[in-house]
């Protein structure tokens, strides 16, 4: 995604330098390479506590493992950079406060987040006013960067904000097309929670099955707070759906899919990247197996530079959940700091290069962890290929790649 600096440091080095925040990263930590003088932050917004924490915290660590390798490499002379991560608990409020707090720090000069997009949509107006420049590694919405109509006239909301990852207009459609040519099923039910995440992904997932010739035949949703989806099952079971395509999270997909199978309803559930996770398998136990998710890039195992990620991450002992979204932060993270390469290399304070941070983000490219890293003229990743995981016994195994083409 962008070309990041990865220098080998000595094996005690760098395990002791990873290991200060092997759980749990804290605001300010910068490693051990401090180059010393000035000091920039890269702040993170994401969920570290609640049921996706496991997920925020991969984002967070990810980040913490960028900046670290990025001190110890003093890639940028003259300045150290540190991490200011705040919980944004995926609540779009509590986003907004915390994306007011970094943008008061005059030591911020770029963010990494959020999340979820429906918390996106309230920290976006705040750093843009502040000019501070946001990569998100797992916002998904394509109304973020293309607008509130992009199916029919794009236009760019917040030159500030740019993602790593893939939008919902690409990965529904992805996965519809799956369902219908690979697997050769022409009747799906629909489960959404009503967030933004969830209604983006079933609404271009419909859109794409129907014109592929495939039939809705029942469309349901849920609350996010639902423990209980008998009564969704109860609706759905009576349509004979050859497939369940789920809008949501791996909290409630898991619970789900146990559910739908006690209650008779054997057929596959399919989610999006918010269902591709470790925690996932275990919320779903014994009736994961046979069931599917899509999510962005190829899977970390098909990409040498991936494997160094991976293996980095697990040397620094962290604990967070970086299958999903964790290659995509690290990415991101990287990508702030090719662009503060440039953006600092004159400025005398970090809030005087935000602005110039923001344009030198724009004309990044570099080949990152999850592929080539680079933005479109909205923002938006120019890397378009996916992944269909199937849960085969207790693990995710990627059974188609491909880049999506319109």
């Amino acid at each position: 995604m962008h070309h990041r600096v990865m220098v080998r440091v000595g094996a005690v080095l760098a395990v002791s330098a990873l290991a200060l925040t092997a759980c749990g990263s804290r605001s300010g930590d910068s490693g051990s390479g401090s180059t010393g003088g000035k000091i920039a932050k890269i702040g993170v917004i994401a969920p570290l506590s609640g049921d996706l924490s496991a997920i925020g915290q991969g984002i967070r660590d990810s980040v913490n493992l960028a900046i670290k390798q990025a001190n110890d490499a003093k890639a940028i002379p003259g300045w150290t950079l540190q991490l200011d991560d705040q919980d944004d608990q995926a609540n779009p409020d509590v986003g907004k406060n915390a994306a007011t707090k970094l943008a008061s720090d005059n030591q911020v000069v770029a963010v990494v987040g959020t999340l979820n997009s429906s918390v996106a949509q309230n920290v976006q107006p705040v750093l843009s006013a502040a000019k501070v420049a946001e990569v998100s590694p797992a916002n998904t919405n394509p109304s973020l960067t293309q607008g509130a109509t992009w199916a029919t006239t794009k236009k760019r909301p917040y030159a500030n904000y740019f993602r790593t990852c893939t939008t919902d207009a690409v990965q529904g459609p992805f996965a519809a097309r799956y369902v219908y040519n690979t697997l050769h099923l022409t009747k799906v039910a629909t489960v959404h929670d009503k967030k933004t995440y969830g209604q983006g992904l079933v609404q271009t997932f419909t859109e794409e099955f129907k014109k592929l010739g495939g039939t809705i035949v029942s469309a349901q949703t849920i609350n996010p707070d639902d423990k209980n989806y008998s009564a969704v099952v109860s609706k759905i079971k009576p349509s004979g759906p050859q497939l369940l395509y789920y809008g949501g999270e791996y909290p409630q997909s898991g619970p789900l899919t146990q559910q739908m199978k006690s209650a008779g309803l054997s057929i596959p559930l399919m989610g999006g990247d918010g269902m591709y996770s470790k925690d996932y398998l275990t919320l779903a136990g014994n009736a994961a197996p046979g069931n599917f998710a899509t999510s962005v890039g190829a899977p970390l195992d098909q990409l040498p530079a991936a494997k160094k990620y991976v293996s980095d991450y697990t040397a620094g002992g962290y604990k967070g959940d970086n299958s999903s979204y964790g290659a995509y932060a690290f990415d991101a993270a990287n990508a702030v700091i090719a662009a503060l390469k440039t953006s600092l290399a004159n400025a005398t304070d970090a809030k005087s290069a935000r602005q110039a941070t923001i344009d030198a983000l724009s004309k990044v490219s570099f080949a990152g962890v999850s592929g080539q890293v680079a933005f479109d003229q909205y923002g938006d990743t120019t890397n378009k290929t996916l992944t269909v995981y199937k849960v085969d016994g207790t693990a995710w195994k990627g059974v188609n790649t491909g880049e999506f083409k319109d």
